[in-house]
Formats: C-alpha cells, structure tokens, sequence
C-alpha cells in the first residue's frame, strides 16, 4: 500500500516537471538546432509540408526528425520489453535514459557551438539525441504511467483545462463528468509547458549552447524525484 501510495505521488509531480523539460527542449532545439520541434512532430510536418510547397529545402535535422520519433519510440519500447518491468519499475530507467541523450546534446552543444552551425552534420547528431530524449518521454509516460496527459501537447491540454473550468463554472447539468483534479492536472501541464518555453528562450539569450543544461539538469531531477519518492529498490523487481 505504501509503495502504491507513493507511486501516486510521484505520478502526479513527475509530468508537470517533464512539461517544463518538453517546453525547454522544443525551444532551444527550434533556435540552435535549425528551426526543428524536438517534442512537437507535428510541427516539423508541417513545416517540411511547407517549406516542399513553396519550394523551399527542408533542412536535415526536420526531414530526419520524424523517422527518428518513430525508431526511438520503438527502441524504448522493446527496452521495457527487455527489463520485464511494469509501472513504478519502468520509470526509472527510462528516466535515466532521457536524462543520458540530453546529456549528450550538453556535451554536443557545448563541444561544437551547434547553434553557429545549425545545420551542420553535429547539428543533425544533436537533433537525433534530442528529438529521442523527446520520444522517451512520451514513451514513458505512457508505459509507465497509464493515463497521464501528455507533457508536451498542450492543444489536447489546453483543450481539456477549458472545457473542465467550463463545467466547474457551469450551474446547469454539465456535460462532462466535473472534476477538479484533471483541471488542476491539465492546467499545470499547460502552464509548466509554457514556462519551460520561456526559462528555455531566455537560456538561449544568455547562455548560447550551455541553455541545454538546463533541461539536462531538470531530467536529473526527474530521476532523483523518481528515486526520491520510492526510496529503496523493492519495486525495481521484475513483473511477474
């Protein structure tokens, strides 16, 4: 019982934080890593749609960004499938991961000026390191924690927090089922996302390529809270 209890609270801190992590990322891989949406495939889809039409180049990073989405995702699934892990167990090797590729975009950005040479060939490395820190994000959020909102789509967050106020504010029979906990938790994500954004933004103006430390730091921090909040190594034990 203490361990789920536990796992709850943990649950419940950990995508607020990674919101911000997904915020710093997209942003400081759109201005040093050639306009490319690390958490956001979407963006680099249509940006690519666009650039085709118009008949602009896409650069590497945003053509490669996409593939590389969808082989990491794989990659981190077959690693949960490999550690025989399920839940609270998952969680923290997944996190060590994310944090490890972020670390390396660190060293990349720092090594290389990456964003002097935004589509240079370490440019592209980097891209491929952080567009897979992203893809484990998601993919951890939803092997290891069922059910949490995305960190890193705010149009569905932002959706669900204006709709549950609505039904909150609303006096007549409300169409959704109210409730309060998922406008907190939506809200926060939206906030914690855009917050990221901005820390991220600013980073860059002061900090050039060492603003990648800072969500190298903050996914430390997810291991530590991961750690933190389990304490010893009982749930690390394979599923049955």
């Amino acid at each position: 019982m203490n361990a789920a209890y536990n796992f709850a609270r943990s649950a419940g801190r950990l995508p607020p934080l990674l919101a911000v992590v997904a915020g710093m990322v997209d942003v400081i891989g759109y201005f040093s890593l050639g306009n490319l949406f690390t958490a956001h495939v979407t963006g680099n889809i249509v940006v690519i749609a666009a650039l085709l039409v118009r008949g602009g180049t896409p650069n590497a990073s945003q053509v490669l960004a996409v593939p590389v989405f969808i082989v990491a995702v794989a990659v981190v699934w077959l690693m949960a499938k490999a550690f025989v892990r399920r839940g609270p167990a998952l969680l923290r090797p997944l996190l060590l991961l994310q944090f490890l590729l972020l670390s390396c975009v660190l060293i990349l950005g720092v090594a290389f000026n990456l964003a002097a040479n935004p589509n240079g060939l370490m440019a592209s490395v980097a891209a491929v390191f952080a567009t897979s820190a992203m893809a484990c994000q998601f993919a951890l959020l939803r092997l290891a924690v069922p059910g949490a909102p995305s960190t890193a789509v705010m149009t569905g967050n932002l959706t669900n927090t204006v709709l549950s106020l609505l039904e909150t504010l609303s006096p007549d029979r409300p169409l959704m089922t109210r409730d309060d906990e998922r406008l907190t938790r939506t809200a926060t994500l939206v906030i914690g996302f855009f917050g990221g954004c901005v820390a991220g933004a600013t980073a860059v103006s002061f900090l050039g390529d060492w603003s990648w430390s800072l969500p190298a730091v903050l996914a430390g921090a997810a291991v530590a809270l991961r750690h933190g909040a389990f304490g010893d190594d009982q749930d690390d034990a394979p599923a049955p």
